[in-house]
């Protein structure tokens, strides 16, 4: 079983018996534990997962860290926990924060079974940060946060790795949380920005602020909807000749209370439909869309994969195409439209679901 699949079973379990887990203690059992498991350390082997790991820090005598993951017998990983749903901020912090400093470790994570926030030193050597550079929620996380928590499993543990990356998350989730809220409540220094070469050497007055702030929040909405439109219309546009031999093919979907199939997956169906064309009418390349993937199969048969479309990460797209023995063989694309370079895989792929003459 995949991470995500497991991730999803321990999400459902969560879910539906969070409100009885009322302590630390049951937090660290109920989820905590199953969450280490699943990066594949032995939480029964104190070689390897140590709870209360004991450390005398200058005054601090006796200090425990909740969890320590081991690595050749000293610690890669430092666990804080707090009890289900409890709050997580820096005042929390604070034996992670010495643990840190004394120890090997270069990653501390801050949980309460719910939120994981995964700290580095990123701003001094040796130092814990104030800011998380990662945060995974169990019970909302997208296919590239998998993708970011793979990187601490055991068997894909590799320190640069994760550093390389670290900084580029933390601060790219700081800024989105910016312009997030930016869009809802512009403030005062933007709106005076972007108004300045429009006022025409006017005063920025109290009414004109308010005035120019609502036509900020509009214009961003606008954009936004525009962009989002422009993207559908590309993505349902298609050639006149294939029109002709195609239609209106409703993407299939598992779980369709989760499951939202995007511009960019319906955009990938119609490519990879115009690429085989030639070999399969494009009526036969079905979609069916799910939470980590969207599946292309000829004939709407799960025995006859084309590939999968990997877009749930916006900023890391792939492509699964599936050899002779059904085995999934990973693409990296820069952009969408690189899916025509891969062109004779994919008709090769088909061939195999074709009867031989």
């Amino acid at each position: 079983m995949d991470l995500i699949d497991e991730l999803k079973a321990l999400a459902t379990r969560i879910a539906n018996t969070k409100a009885l887990i009322q302590t630390e203690e049951a937090t660290k059992n109920a989820m905590v534990m199953p969450f280490i498991q699943m990066l594949g350390y032995n939480v029964f082997d104190p070689t390897e997962v140590t709870p209360e790991l004991v450390a005398d820090i200058g005054t601090k005598k006796g200090e425990k860290v909740d969890y320590a993951i081991l690595h050749g017998g000293q610690p890669i990983m430092l666990f804080e926990c707090k009890k289900c749903g409890g709050e997580l901020n820096i005042n929390h912090a604070g034996q992670l924060f010495r643990y840190f400093h004394v120890t090997s470790a270069r990653f501390a994570v801050l949980t309460n079974g719910l939120v994981y926030k995964f700290f580095t030193d990123l701003e001094q050597p040796n130092k814990m940060d104030d800011t998380a550079f990662f945060e995974f929620n169990i019970l909302d996380f997208k296919e590239r946060d998998v993708d970011e928590l793979k990187k601490f499993a055991k068997s894909a543990f590799d320190v640069d790795t994760i550093l390389n990356t670290a900084s580029d998350l933390k601060y790219t989730r700081v800024i989105q949380e910016r312009l997030n809220d930016w869009v809802t409540e512009p403030p005062e220094e933007f709106v005076r920005a972007l108004s300045t070469d429009l006022l025409a050497g006017r005063r920025f007055t109290p009414t004109l602020k308010d005035q120019f702030t609502q036509i900020t929040k509009r214009a961003f909405e606008q954009l936004l909807n525009e962009r989002i439109n422009a993207r559908l219309k590309g993505a349902m546009t298609v050639e006149a000749p294939m029109l002709a031999d195609t239609a209106p093919i409703i993407p299939r979907v598992d779980d369709s209370d989760a499951v939202v199939t995007t511009a960019e997956e319906i955009e990938g169906l119609h490519i990879v439909r115009s690429i085989l064309r030639d070999v399969v009418s494009p009526r036969r390349i079905v979609m069916r869309d799910n939470q980590s993937y969207c599946a292309i199969l000829l004939d709407d048969n799960n025995r006859k994969p084309v590939c999968r479309l990997r877009f749930n990460n916006t900023q890391k797209l792939a492509v699964g195409i599936f050899s002779a023995d059904k085995t999934e063989e990973r693409f990296a694309l820069d952009e969408i439209d690189d899916l025509y370079t891969f062109a004779e895989k994919l008709k090769a792929t088909v061939a195999l679901h074709l009867p031989t003459e």
